[in-house]
């Protein structure tokens, strides 16, 4: 992939601009489906402690051809490890149950502001990384008042926040407020989690037709069009390959305002999640 096809983060990481996202994917058939992915040319793999499939990327990892620097390894710490010594032992852990020497990118998956203590697991990251756990740093679903609480009290700026985005919750004042403080916005669950609802839009049939692209390609090329990495969940090696086909063309002005306004603000979530209110031990 050519430079086009990356982002480069706040601590001089390169990321590609389309990941892929391996929610609901496990086992045995989530190894082989994995390894479609990486033959079709992913390099950046997004996982989590919650998602329970960790040993399942570790493994397609083990198995594939790809030399483990090519990679882009992430996942993210879950809820129940925000204390300091338990954010620790939850990153070496996880990186056991991979095979992995080291995790490329590793993120607080919530911030969990009613446990209060997301400051300290931001810590553990800080530190983690000093001890060679992890290479960059980031969070996920941090608002604009927990990232300034973080970079106010360790003077360490997350590189990445991944947060949802879709068009139905375009999430833009949070990709705004980002990148204003140097932050490279990942978006997830992009086609929103119901694919039929998100992906039958007629506004983006109507795009796409103009540039011989299908409603995900346009959705994934107007996170790109915007500075968004997305990360994206694909099984089928077709749905794969299609959704790293995007960068032969770009959207105007007036068709990234037309996807804009079918921004339905909070209703708009797909599972009501908010990251003041949602509790990951539920």
């Amino acid at each position: 992939m050519t430079m086009e096809h990356y982002f480069e983060t706040n601590d001089g990481a390169r990321l590609p601009k389309i990941g892929l996202g391996t929610v609901y994917i496990k086992g045995a058939k989530g190894v082989q489906s994995t390894l479609s992915a990486i033959q079709n040319g992913y390099r950046l793999i997004d996982t989590s402690t919650n998602y329970n499939n960790e040993g399942m990327v570790g493994e397609a990892i083990r198995r594939s051809s790809v030399p483990r620097e090519e990679f882009i390894i992430s996942s993210k710490l879950p809820g129940e490890a925000h204390a300091y010594d338990k954010a620790i032992m939850m990153i070496q852990e996880s990186l056991y149950r991979m095979g992995l020497d080291y995790f490329d990118k590793y993120l607080i998956h919530w911030p969990l502001p009613k446990q209060d203590k997301y400051v300290e697991a931001w810590q553990a990251l800080v530190d983690a990384q000093k001890f060679g756990l992890i290479k960059s740093i980031g969070v996920s679903n941090f608002l604009e008042e927990h990232l300034d609480r973080i970079i106010e009290e360790t003077d360490v700026v997350p590189a990445t926040n991944q947060i949802e985005r879709h068009p139905y919750f375009n999430n833009n004042e949070l990709v705004r407020v980002n990148k204003e403080r140097g932050i490279l916005t990942e978006g997830w669950s992009p086609f929103g989690r119901d694919k039929v609802d998100v992906l039958g839009i007629d506004i983006l049939k109507e795009i796409g037709e103009k540039y011989g692209k299908s409603s995900a390609q346009v959705v994934l090329r107007w996170n790109i069009d915007n500075d968004v990495l997305t990360v994206a969940k694909s099984a089928s090696p077709e749905n794969q390959r299609a959704n790293l086909d995007v960068f032969d063309f770009s959207l105007t002005s007036e068709e990234i305002e037309k996807i804009n306004a079918l921004d339905k603000g909070e209703p708009g979530r797909v599972e009501g999640q908010h990251p003041n209110e949602y509790e990951e031990f539920d």
